[in-house]
């Protein structure tokens, strides 16, 4: 939760629709030129892993036999046939293509400016597989492979190979020379992909679109977008999202003041203010479920990748009507990406009503400072208890954990989604090896720069010109030493004056210091010990 939203006052906003429609938006799900048979069976063909996530608690069915049958009478969820957000296009430079995974298979996106879109191909070069995210746009706005310099246009068609003979076959033209391009649309100024790249699929966006948030092109909503790569699994990224209960403990003096829960008969208070989550679970089907809590918010997980909402209460029925003016609102949008077993990502997206001022004195940068914090807070916890999870054994998450109370409907209506209709486990697109990587040392579990600032244009700029700063300020203080015993006599005779300039010294080497500092912290790494907060 960003820390603004401490900040927006309490309002009413209406209950959005399951999100079905979508607004028009900037598409290149054209046409592609044939894939390669080896890239149309990948993408085609899942390869279903283990993401550690296990059975979840749900009411006691009459037998066994019964449950599966309804099951299967539910349906299974099919993990290719969903539109998967990439990056915020704020974060993706025109001139450089980026690499990405998603549901273990690589791809990357880059700009035509051909046709002035974005696209997303294979993260393989037809030739020896090199990786083209390492490439480059040439001259003529093709993405070239730097290995021996292929050049592909938008529609995946080798337009030029060095190495062929100009007066020899066009071998450029074999179907074999084709990289696989996948439909790709810009929706909310996110990218998003279709993950299946083969002819049949190229109009996906004709028959199912992205699910669309009306706030965020809403021109008098400003939205804070946000990524970030996470140690741990999907199911325990979205699972963690909708856990409210959590957010006094493990996010303890990074939220602000919370207000103590209205609880009858209570005796006992602890300090961080937690008390009982009422919520309620509504319109559980394949395709995700509503979750109302009592006068306090409400919100909607579409699935696989979209969580959103507000925790602010819903405008009452007929109540909207009434009213001229647009009442203040503030939404969370949260994208879950499936990366591979035991790695996710996260995609935020904070529209609102109120404070747009804000978003112009208020570098972008300064907001994913307090975001990452917040996530830092609690990526080791959930580090190791997707480890733990892994060592009770999928078929026991039931009888591992213990959820007496309502605020964890969320967690547990989505853990039954997950072994309803995907039986506790991600369809992969790409083969994976299903046990989880090693556990690293705390500092590189929870660094930032690779996470996130590489990935953040905003973030990436503000450190460049911090670094440039600590440097001007090692040199000035320097140079104001070496002007001293230069002038020492000269222009500078009293003590005074030579007093002023040494702490003229010192002031900018301290600077630079507390720059350094302030660098580390929060662009590389900053520790987070629950027991001192």
């Amino acid at each position: 939760m960003d820390p603004l939203s401490l900040l927006v006052p309490r309002a009413r906003p209406s209950l959005p629709l399951p999100l079905r429609a979508a607004a028009p938006a900037t598409s290149s799900a054209r046409a592609a030129a044939p894939a390669p048979r080896r890239w149309r069976q990948r993408a085609r063909l899942p390869s279903p892993v283990s993401a550690v996530a296990a059975e979840a608690p749900s009411a006691p069915s009459p037998s066994g036999g019964e449950e599966k049958e309804k099951e299967k009478e539910e349906g299974q969820f099919d993990w290719l046939d969903q539109w998967y957000p990439l990056a915020p296009v704020c974060d993706l430079d025109p001139g450089a293509p980026h690499g990405k995974t998603v549901l273990g298979l690589r791809v990357v996106a880059w700009y035509d400016r051909a046709v002035d879109e974005w696209r997303v191909f294979d993260d393989a070069c037809p030739h020896r597989l090199a990786p083209l995210s390492e490439g480059r746009i040439d001259d003529k706005g093709r993405l070239q492979c730097v290995y021996h310099g292929w050049c592909f246009d938008g529609r995946g068609s080798c337009q030029f190979i060095p190495q062929a003979p100009a007066l020899g076959p066009p071998v450029h033209k074999n179907s074999k020379a084709c990289v696989a391009s996948y439909p790709s649309v810009v929706q909310n100024n996110i990218l998003w992909f279709y993950p299946r790249a083969d002819e049949e699929h190229q109009d996906i966006l004709q028959r199912k679109r992205p699910p669309f948030i009306p706030e965020i092109d809403d021109p008098s909503f400003v939205t804070v977008y946000g990524v970030r790569d996470l140690p741990y699994g999907y199911d325990v990224l979205v699972e963690n999202l909708m856990d409210p209960a959590h957010v006094p403990y493990a996010h303890k003096g990074l939220m602000g003041k919370l207000r103590k829960k209205e609880d009858p008969g209570r005796v006992e208070f602890d300090v961080e203010g937690g008390g009982p989550v009422k919520m309620k679970i509504a319109e559980a089907d394949i395709a995700g479920f509503l979750s109302e809590q009592d006068n306090s918010g409400y919100f909607r997980y579409v699935a696989p990748c979209t969580f959103y909402g507000s925790p602010l209460p819903k405008e009452e029925k007929g109540q909207e009507k009434k009213k001229k003016k647009k009442p203040p609102q503030f939404m969370l949008v949260f994208m879950c990406v499936p990366v591979s077993p035991g790695k996710s990502r996260v995609i935020w997206a904070f529209p609102r009503n109120v404070g747009v001022w804000l978003d112009k004195v208020i570098p972008r940068w300064y907001y994913h400072i307090g975001q990452n914090a917040i996530l830092d807070s609690d990526i080791y916890l959930l580090h190791i208890e997707e480890r733990n999870f892994a060592a009770a054994g999928i078929e026991n998450w039931q009888k591992a954990v213990y959820v007496p109370t309502s605020s964890d409907n969320m967690v547990i209506a989505f853990r039954n989604w997950f072994r309803k209709h995907c039986k506790s486990q991600v369809g992969w697109a790409a083969p994976t090896v299903g046990q989880l990587p090693e556990t690293p040392t705390k500092d590189k579990l929870m660094e930032r720069y690779w996470s996130h600032v590489a990935q953040c244009r905003s973030c990436s700029a503000a450190l460049k010109g911090m670094k440039a700063l600590e440097v001007a300020l090692q040199i000035a203080s320097v140079a104001v030493v070496g002007f001293l015993a230069v002038a020492k006599g000269t222009l500078v005779t009293s003590v005074v004056q030579r007093a002023a300039v040494v702490s003229l010294a010192v002031l900018c080497f301290a600077a630079s210091r507390w720059l350094a500092s302030f660098i580390e912290k929060n662009f590389y790494f900053q520790d987070y010990v629950h027991a001192y907060k």
